[in-house]
């Protein structure tokens, strides 16, 4: 039966890394976590079964694909499947069922030439990740009761030994990123979300004194861009 809060926010990919962030946060959304195995993004009856039953309010996309990035290089398949196909997948059902989307997506769909994208700027993913998450968008973009956040975001603790000194961009954790959440999951549109532009190394060193910085250019079989960071005047207005 359907709950009378009105705040219900199905989440797919709910065993993920920034859903385990995202249970340890109390506010007026009450968030639902589904699995695979109760709500699989690839196939749509298994989505309209779950949907027609919990009758969320919104449906917090996050089920895909992400690391490693060269999954998406060496397995195209699995990463079309997943990123596009699955995305696509749910906004029909949200479509149908007419329940708010709102789907994670990443600021690698900037060029990363210039910095300080705006929302409205054009896009050029550089890697083949942001082109399955733009595949995603492409179809999210069509449903109008919909929001895409266009994210920097990594886990706390920095997770890596090295981090880029020559690469500009806006890096949040989960857990500041789930303090913003609720702040803005009533909104429409295209969000960026993420913190200060900065170079990946200045980020990490905050946290990680001990971290080594290394060049763009010395990551072997990873394409890079130098800068691209966001404007986040949208979101600083919103919050």
């Amino acid at each position: 039966m359907k709950s009378k809060n009105k705040y219900n926010v199905v989440v797919t990919g709910g065993s993920g890394r920034f859903a385990q962030s995202l249970k340890k946060i109390k506010s007026k959304y009450h968030f639902i976590f589904s699995t695979k195995e109760n709500l699989n993004i690839e196939n749509l009856k298994s989505i309209k079964k779950y949907l027609k039953k919990v009758k969320p309010n919104y449906v917090l996309h996050l089920a895909g694909l992400s690391r490693p990035m060269l999954a998406h290089s060496k397995n195209i398949n699995k990463s079309i499947s997943l990123n596009i196909i699955g995305t696509c997948n749910v906004v029909k059902i949200c479509s149908d069922l007419k329940i708010k989307l709102v789907y994670f997506s990443t600021s690698y769909v900037y060029p990363g030439l210039k910095g300080n994208y705006k929302e409205t700027d054009a896009i050029l993913p550089w890697n083949n990740y942001a082109w399955s998450k733009l595949g995603g968008e492409a179809a999210v973009q069509m449903y109008k009761n919909s929001l895409i956040l266009r994210i920097c975001m990594t886990e706390k603790p920095f997770i890596h030994k090295e981090a880029l000194s020559d690469v500009k961009m806006n890096f949040i954790f989960h857990d500041d990123l789930c303090k913003i959440l609720p702040k803005i999951l009533h909104k429409t549109g295209v969000i960026n979300v993420g913190g200060p532009t900065q170079s990946v190394y200045k980020f990490a060193k905050k946290y990680n004194p001990k971290i080594k910085k290394i060049l763009s250019k010395n990551i072997i079989n990873e394409k890079y861009v130098l800068n691209p960071s966001m404007s986040l005047a949208k979101l600083n207005k919103l919050i």
